[in-house]
């Protein structure tokens, strides 16, 4: 590349290893909540919860020093409003995957639906593809791989559309109990934001190509 981004963005050495953990985090979050999802209902759920909940206070922590070295850095590797966006979107994902395990727990949503498990699925893939795109951020030599997985994260952001809107509808027609059709809601719902945030992610680095690549 001949930009003076392509300059810059190999000497950074604060932002891209920051944005790097904090998506590492996300798929170590994402793969407790499909171990969560998947569990026997005997199983120690609280621990799997604390476990997300643990790495969820990391994020914050993760987001908190991108947004302390973004008040201190004066020359950013890409436009200082895109780090804060892209620093916000990957933070997003990690309090959507900690929201819906809170509200298995605090719901006592003891059966795993077939839906459930999809939405978990899909949480964790559309976090695989984040970690991939993230990692490429850092010298933009790939940026294909960027560019695909972030088509991927929209292809499973409308994968996830299709499986919450479907299980809504199956709880509007089969479930008879109010109580149950309020509790499931809730957790498909939070999955599914779950990916909405992924694809937000996606539309943040598509941005940082469009303005640098």
């Amino acid at each position: 590349m001949n930009s003076i981004f392509s300059y810059f963005i190999p000497k950074d050495k604060k932002f891209f290893p920051l944005f790097e953990k904090a998506s590492t985090n996300l798929l170590q979050m994402a793969d407790k909540l499909e171990e969560l999802v998947n569990s026997d209902p005997n199983a120690d759920r609280e621990k799997l919860h604390k476990e997300i909940e643990r790495l969820e206070q990391k994020g914050d922590e993760i987001t908190h020093a991108i947004y302390l070295e973004l008040s201190k850095t004066f020359i950013t590797p890409f436009d200082r409003e895109d780090i804060h966006q892209l620093a916000s979107a990957l933070d997003d994902i990690a309090d959507y995957i900690h929201g819906s395990s809170n509200r298995i727990l605090l719901y006592n949503v003891n059966v795993m639906t077939d839906a459930v498990k999809k939405l978990g699925e899909l949480v964790k893939e559309g976090c695989k593809e984040v970690y991939k795109a993230v990692s490429e951020l850092k010298d933009l030599k790939n940026i294909r791989v960027i560019t695909d997985s972030c088509v991927r994260i929209n292809s499973i952001e409308n994968q996830a559309d299709y499986v919450f809107d479907k299980a809504v509808g199956e709880l509007f027609d089969y479930e008879e109990d109010a109580k149950n059709i309020i509790k499931y809601k809730e957790v498909l719902s939070a999955l599914e934001t779950a990916t909405d945030m992924c694809e937000d992610v996606a539309n943040v680095m598509e941005s940082i190509l469009v303005k640098n690549a």
